[in-house]
């Protein structure tokens, strides 16, 4: 019986591979089709970001004690070409958004955060930061004050986003 010995150098080669490979699977699959986010568009084309519609529906939500949800909201806006834009709604301590996001065609930097009411400090918390073309998800605001989105175009175009929203808030609209 003879021992095969691996170097060190093919180990670690071996590793990157590993890791790589699992990067890659984690992107174009598990992300499209667990979380609806599809930064290389390949998933959609593959049908994953349908499963992870089908599981949203199919998996009951826990439920709070909130009051109950107000009307559906669609709103459309134009991030300008090369240009940022927040859009806001105040929202109470504890109170919940749900929202859905998609763009024209062009993905968007965007950071989905929060400001306290009252705070003159200019301090914010971010909840998602990335580059899409369209997120969908719910939020918790964990402070009163005002949230929502800013998204930056890095294009040459104007972009449309269409924001459909559904919960406890006052909108406050783009902020300038």
């Amino acid at each position: 019986m003879t021992q095969h010995v691996v170097s060190t150098k093919t180990l670690l080669k071996s590793t990157i591979a590993a890791t790589v490979v699992a990067l890659i699977v984690f992107v174009v699959f598990i992300l499209p089709a667990e979380y609806n986010i599809d930064p290389t568009h390949i998933g959609h084309k593959l049908g994953l970001t349908a499963l992870a519609h089908q599981d949203a529906e199919a998996t009951p939500q826990a439920e709070t004690s909130v009051a109950p949800v107000k009307g559906q909201q669609v709103i459309e806006v134009t991030v300008p070409a090369g240009k940022g834009i927040e859009y806001k709604f105040h929202m109470s301590q504890h109170e919940k958004l749900t929202y859905e996001w998609v763009t024209d065609g062009e993905p968007l930097y965007f950071d989905l955060h929060g400001e306290p009411e009252g705070d003159t400090t200019g301090y914010f918390e971010s909840y998602a930061i990335a580059t899409l073309a369209q997120m969908k998800g719910s939020f918790t605001s964990p402070f009163t004050g005002s949230h929502g989105w800013y998204w930056k175009n890095n294009s040459d175009a104007p972009v449309a986003i269409q924001l459909i929203v559904a919960g406890q808030f006052e909108v406050i609209g783009l902020k300038q």
